[in-house]
């Protein structure tokens, strides 16, 4: 029980620093391209990053509590969060389809392109309102603040989808790994 908290703990530590480094890299290049100075561009890069990256731990949670409500009771939610997080649920009660749901359980978020469309641009919005405040407060000019909190988080969304696709696709094969193991093992 404590190695699966563990390996959970893990994931969500690894989720949140692959974001930190790619988002990063993409700040320092985006600001470079903007203010052609090495020196702003690694204070944006630097800067910046550290602010997305929080808002960004809060967006995602923010966004797996919604998907999880859309799906389940209160009591359930709770239930389900717990045991999901710690990998103990069986086949059966993974392939469990909710009675108001065309989907099943939400620690497997399976998403609409609607569900993804919505999280990518509230992503964007909040990327816009810290990127352009971060950059206010260093270069001190609205005209580079907003270009950078234009271009930036254009950028940087386009990343952040293919960032949230890549863990999705790790998540669903590490979850048909474990089917497949707990098939082949006998009951």
């Amino acid at each position: 029980m404590v190695q699966m908290i563990v390996q959970s703990v893990r994931r969500l530590a690894l989720k949140i620093a692959s974001y930190g480094v790619m988002h990063l890299v993409v700040a320092i290049l985006v600001a470079f391209a903007i203010t052609r100075d090495w020196r702003m561009a690694l204070a944006v890069g630097v800067v910046e990053p550290f602010f997305q990256t929080f808002a960004y731990t809060i967006h995602d949670r923010v966004w797996h509590r919604i998907e999880r409500r859309r799906r389940l009771s209160n009591v359930e939610e709770a239930a389900e969060a717990v045991y999901a997080r710690l990998d103990v649920m069986d086949d059966r009660e993974q392939g469990r389809v909710q009675p108001s749901s065309h989907a099943g359980h939400s620690h497997a978020l399976p998403r609409s392109l609607k569900t993804v469309a919505m999280k990518t641009v509230t992503y964007g919005l909040m990327h816009f309102t810290v990127a352009v405040t971060v950059a206010l407060a260093l270069t001190h000019s609205w005209k580079v603040a907003l270009t950078i909190g234009l271009v930036e988080p254009l950028v940087q969304t386009v990343f952040f989808t293919a960032h949230d696709r890549i863990w999705s696709r790790i998540e669903a094969r590490k979850a048909a790994r474990r089917s497949g193991q707990q098939a082949a093992s006998p009951a």
